[in-house]
């Protein structure tokens, strides 16, 4: 079984610019990210898909993964996390393909295991929160609306619920994460 963990990446936020970028204890949310999926070994092959070269020197040094250049029509304000997931494994073949929302840097490595499980069995799985969504290959390519998930949703409990999209946020992931010291 060829298992594919994926983040996406791009370079366009508008609430938090170079959002993908900033440290999260210390290390950017993308390579974060990178770095879960690869400590889990749940993974054959891990693809970073982003549209900026910034992005991309961030995690290139990892050797294990793989950088996908996102054409410039799938990395719209407007566009659909499904398309861009079959762009990846239209040029990276798997049976499972699992997606890890770099939003959410506090995710067990069990949540990746479940959703690798639930997707194997129905399809189709996504957490909630939703840092993890897994699909079958012939999930993707046969996917219907992309704006219609149709995944078996799961309790990912130990997931922290903050979806970074503000600074805000970053700061309470942060507060709520890291033993604080004064100076």
């Amino acid at each position: 079984m060829r298992n594919l963990g994926s983040v996406i990446a791009r370079a366009g936020s508008k609430r938090l610019p170079y959002k993908n970028l900033l440290p999260y204890k210390g290390i950017p949310l993308v390579r974060r990210a990178i770095i879960n999926l690869l400590e889990s070994n749940l993974f054959t092959d891990l693809v970073l898909s982003t549209d900026s070269e910034l992005i991309a020197r961030t995690c290139m040094d990892i050797k294990e993964v793989a950088i996908l250049n996102r054409p410039p029509e799938l990395a719209t304000d407007d566009t659909a996390s499904i398309p861009v997931f079959q762009h990846i494994i239209d040029n990276f073949p798997c049976d499972i393909h699992l997606n890890y929302n770099c939003n959410f840097p506090e995710c067990p490595k069990e949540v990746f295991a479940s959703a690798l499980s639930i997707a194997a069995d129905s399809g189709e799985s996504l957490s909630n929160p939703y840092a993890v969504w897994a699909q079958s290959s012939t999930c993707l390519k046969n996917y219907g609306d992309p704006f219609k998930i149709t995944a078996q949703i799961f309790e990912a409990k130990e997931v922290h619920p903050i979806d970074i999209h503000t600074e805000d946020d970053l700061l309470a992931a942060h507060q709520e994460n890291q033993i604080y010291s004064p100076w």
